[in-house]
């Protein structure tokens, strides 16, 4: 099953970093956030992706080049030109890198990588979120209820500290906790290819009419997830997960203490 991803945005309300790179190519722990989307798919079993580009999405490209080229171990023969490799840490990934257009709205993208696809269900997400979501239970709960479309829904990191009173006197006091209240659109989405027949064009956002005419139709499912969500579109969201990256305890870490290794004993041509 391909696993679809977001990757074209402008991320204007995060200029500062995205002047010079795309959102998804902001690093947290030295990897872009888009490798950390990626090794969490990938800890469940999906190595099959697709990439919709829009905005500086040659940043992307010469990203994934880079570390399909560069990592591990190189043989370099001056004379003939010849440049072998032993790879050391990069997933065994595919990678359809799509050109969607920079000005298309999320609708858009994901029509656009229809013919990547093809008539298959797929996985689909944002390239700027980060979560501990069981996919193996998301995609049991898709398939158990039958619809075209299964959406993650979550809680969202309240803004401010929470007070519980009891007329003037404080009795609890959570600094910044968990929405108790409401869910809303965490990305993550399970499909079926019809969903495509629900995108009418470049600017159609995804979030409007495809989702709102699947929901009146019966057909958008909501799997709740009560653990661990992050969004990254300020630089104060990109403080804290570098925070709990840095901390060795980052919830989003599905693989081994935040790294992935493996050893290759041989030597491949380029």
């Amino acid at each position: 099953m391909k696993v679809a991803i977001l990757a074209g945005g402008k991320g204007s309300r995060f200029a500062e970093e995205t002047v010079y790179r795309p959102k998804p190519m902001i690093e947290i722990g030295g990897k872009p956030i888009l490798w950390h989307i990626m090794m969490h798919y990938y800890t469940f079993g999906y190595s099959d992706f697709a990439v919709a580009l829009g905005y500086k999405g040659s940043v992307i490209k010469r990203w994934f080049l880079d570390m399909a080229m560069l990592d591990g171990d190189l043989r370099v023969s001056t004379r003939s030109g010849e440049v072998k490799r032993r790879p050391l840490s990069v997933p065994d990934w595919g990678v359809d890198l799509v050109e969607t257009g920079a000005e298309t709205n999320t609708g858009g993208r994901i029509k656009a990588l229809k013919d990547t696809i093809g008539n298959q269900r797929f996985m689909l997400t944002w390239g700027d979120g980060l979560s501990n979501v069981n996919l193996d239970a998301l995609l049991a709960f898709h398939k158990g209820h039958g619809k075209l479309a299964t959406v993650t829904v979550v809680r969202p990191p309240a803004r401010f500290g929470h007070v519980r009173l009891d007329s003037t006197q404080v009795i609890d006091f959570t600094e910044k906790p968990y929405a108790s209240e409401g869910w809303i659109n965490g990305a993550f989405f399970v499909l079926e290819p019809e969903v495509f027949e629900f995108i009418d064009g470049p600017d159609t956002l995804f979030e409007k009419e495809p989702l709102q005419r699947l929901a009146r139709e019966g057909q958008l499912m909501a799997y709740q997830h009560a653990g661990f969500w992050q969004c990254m579109d300020t630089l104060n969201d990109k403080q804290k997960l570098e925070a709990l990256w840095e901390s060795g305890n980052a919830p989003w870490v599905t693989w081994d203490n935040g790294t992935w290794t493996y050893s290759s004993p041989a030597i491949a041509a380029i």
